[in-house]
């Protein structure tokens, strides 16, 4: 069973700002290469941190309000630099969260998700920038088709990982979700299937209906008819 990695999913020829990047610069960079994000790099290469649109918005929201309403706090604690002078490492924030190349889609997000960023730069074994992950990147791989899915789960996870015969359980995928049915000679093979099953990639849940022999270890069964 093969996970893809996120140097499968990843977007390579990032494109990226530096520290002195300008502000109209950041903008435009978001603009015509129509992205929400860039890493921010040093002089080696090195993500230092991400300048997003929010970011950017940021400083719009603290300009005075033409129609009267009060200003917002300011993100630069109390000093305002003209948009001019502003750079991308006013606008940043860092440190930049980053992946591996070899991380699964599992590992990515869970960073994602306790970092709460929706976007990784990809860094190689010298931190050098090599591509960027987002969450849409990570969820393409619930878009593989369902006969993919079928075929994984019956060729390896049920044959080549678990020595289990094609006749000895029946695999339906639908959408995603899969449904087994069938008989395994151990009980204890069953949460083993069912967790198998589900770490398969674009797997959305799973199902299992698997008889076993009577007083075999694991969660009760039913007898052998």
């Amino acid at each position: 069973m093969r996970h893809r990695t996120v140097g499968e999913l990843m977007t390579r020829g990032v494109v990226r700002a530096e520290r002195d990047t300008p502000f109209k610069a950041v903008v435009q960079l978001l603009a015509d290469h129509d992205v929400t994000a860039l890493p921010v790099v040093d002089g080696l290469g090195h993500p230092v941190g991400v300048v997003s649109e929010a970011d950017v918005l940021r400083v719009v929201a603290a300009r005075p309000d033409p129609a009267g309403s009060p200003l917002v706090p300011h993100p630069f604690n109390g000093t305002r630099p003209g948009d001019d002078v502003l750079t991308a490492g006013d606008l940043m924030s860092e440190p930049a969260v980053c992946a591996r190349p070899e991380w699964t889609v599992v590992e990515a997000a869970r960073v994602m998700d306790s970092e709460e960023v929706k976007r990784l730069p990809v860094v190689d074994e010298t931190d050098l920038l090599v591509g960027i992950v987002s969450r849409a990147d990570l969820l393409r791989v619930f878009l593989r088709r369902d006969e993919a899915l079928h075929d994984e789960i019956v060729g390896d996870v049920l044959g080549t990982t678990l020595g289990l015969a094609p006749t000895d359980v029946a695999v339906d995928v639908r959408e995603g979700r899969v449904s087994l049915k069938g008989h395994v000679e151990n009980g204890e093979l069953v949460p083993v299937v069912e967790r198998l099953c589900l770490g398969v990639d674009g797997v959305v849940s799973v199902t299992a209906e698997l008889t076993f022999p009577f007083g075999s270890l694991g969660r009760p069964g039913p007898p052998d008819a």
